[in-house]
């Protein structure tokens, strides 16, 4: 059975229940936090995107509601090697159980090596993509090989280097020593 979801309302319960699954792409000029982190033009880029809802066994006679998230975008940064423009790749694969109740979430989240978030039946999914896509941004955002050569030497040009060779202090003692 084919289902048409919104991934700005999305219902998790059902969508997990069905097994449902989004393919999607948002233009960046929607994620306007993640349009400020970009470097330059970057409104017409696209983040694309899959989820996947899952109910899995909880170990007991119970069963959990989970969405499986991955998305990516190429977002223009300057490299932080050459001060170049750089279109660095963004990506994310993650997990998340939902539960009942935000005091369960929270008890739950400490606990647990998953991320844990409370049901929803007007989830954003959107929100939540522009949310790991900034998670996922480099801290120093860099081309893989720079397209010109980089100095990595900073030379001042009044600059004068001292002698490498520092006298030995007892042969300064002995030429003062013959001197008197």
């Amino acid at each position: 059975m084919k289902h048409d979801y919104d991934a700005q309302h999305l219902n998790i319960d059902a969508f997990a229940r069905a097994q449902g699954r989004i393919e999607g792409s948002q233009n960046l000029a929607d994620f306007g936090r993640l349009l400020d982190e970009a470097q330059g033009d970057a409104s017409q880029k696209t983040a694309y995107f899959t989820a996947q809802g899952a109910v899995r066994p909880d170990g007991g006679s119970g069963e959990q509601i989970w969405l499986v998230l991955t998305g990516e975008v190429a977002l223009p940064q300057i490299c932080q090697r050459c001060l170049g423009p750089v279109d660095v790749p963004v990506l994310f694969h993650r997990e998340f159980r939902f539960v009942a109740t935000e005091e369960l979430a929270e008890s739950e989240d400490e606990a647990s090596d998953e991320d844990v978030m409370v049901l929803s039946r007007d989830f954003n999914l959107l929100e939540l993509i522009e949310d790991e896509l900034l998670m996922a941004l480099p801290v120093v955002p860099k081309h893989e090989v720079c397209p010109d050569p980089v100095t990595l030497q900073v030379a001042d040009p009044d600059f004068v280097e001292e002698a490498s060779e520092k006298p030995n202090p007892f042969a300064v003692l002995q030429q003062l020593k013959n001197k008197g």
